[in-house]
């Protein structure tokens, strides 16, 4: 008789926990981490039922990745930021593997299978789906899910790396993006847009602040949120009601700084001095 697998334990939220106990708890922990993709990491599922949109806090985020303001349903990139502190608290944990000090996010895919109303009631559940070798490290897999009466409207993965040595033949790489895409917008951004984003999503992580914050980290200027990029993209692009959106986080973006959002047929990129690739993606409907 073929096992079934036990499915991961699920523990319910009563509320969102705070990101800056998480951030630090992670900081701590993260030397004493040894990154492997066979190493054991944590099956728990995370959900907090009955979750409503501050809409206060919505429009910080619409501002600062410029979607526009004051519509009815939610922006195709914000039930991520509703889940990250979900994510960081599995993250942050003792038996999470990998040290969250250094952690990239690489890549996103996002389905969205019909527009949310930002007043509804939501339930999220986000836990961690995978450890695969990359050919820098290690890379793990956090699922993010929004479901309203039991269906799921809204999920995303998100990959994120460890770099270290690693050994053996190294994982298969996607084949490389055709390109280069045509020139849109030019984007002037200035110093305190990792500050903006941060106050709007919570996510107050040092190398997005400021320079002095950003240089212990071998940044020598502050980088902007991979996710602010990738917002401020699709916000200039525009998505389907019903859409899939991968993106693939390929170079920081300094800030302050200037860059080129290039479109074409659904593909999208962000590039910086000298052609320089920070960002690719595609929107096709779902």
């Amino acid at each position: 008789m073929t096992s079934v697998p036990t499915p991961p334990a699920g523990v319910r939220l009563t509320g969102m926990p705070a990101l800056a106990p998480l951030l630090a708890r992670g900081a701590v922990l993260s030397p004493f981490k040894r990154p492997r993709p066979d190493a054991a990491f944590p099956r728990t599922r995370l959900v907090l039922p009955g979750l409503r949109i501050d809409p206060a806090r919505l429009a910080r985020y619409e501002r600062v990745c410029g979607f526009p303001a004051g519509e009815e349903t939610l922006p195709v990139t914000y039930p991520h930021v509703l889940g990250f502190p979900a994510a960081m608290r599995l993250m942050s944990a003792w038996d999470f593997p990998l040290p969250l000090l250094g952690l990239v996010h690489t890549s996103l895919r996002i389905t969205r299978h019909r527009a949310l109303a930002t007043t509804g009631a939501y339930e999220l559940t986000v836990y961690v789906d995978a450890l695969a070798p990359h050919r820098r490290g290690t890379e793990a897999a956090v699922v993010t899910e929004l479901r309203d009466a039991g269906d799921v409207v809204w999920e995303s993965r998100s990959t994120y790396l460890a770099r270290h040595r690693t050994a053996g033949p190294p994982a298969r790489q996607e084949a490389p993006e055709p390109g280069p895409l045509p020139a849109v917008e030019e984007w002037r951004l200035a110093g305190d847009v990792g500050r903006r984003y941060g106050a709007a999503s919570g996510d107050r992580n040092p190398i997005h602040l400021h320079p002095l914050t950003a240089r212990p980290f071998g940044f020598p200027r502050a980088v902007a949120h991979g996710m602010w990029t990738v917002a401020r993209c699709l916000a200039a692009h525009g998505t389907p009601d019903a859409t899939r959106v991968r993106a693939g986080f390929r170079a920081p973006v300094p800030l302050p700084g200037t860059v080129t959002y290039a479109a074409k047929d659904g593909r999208f990129e962000l590039r910086g001095a000298g052609d320089r690739v920070h960002l690719t993606g595609e929107i096709r409907p779902a």
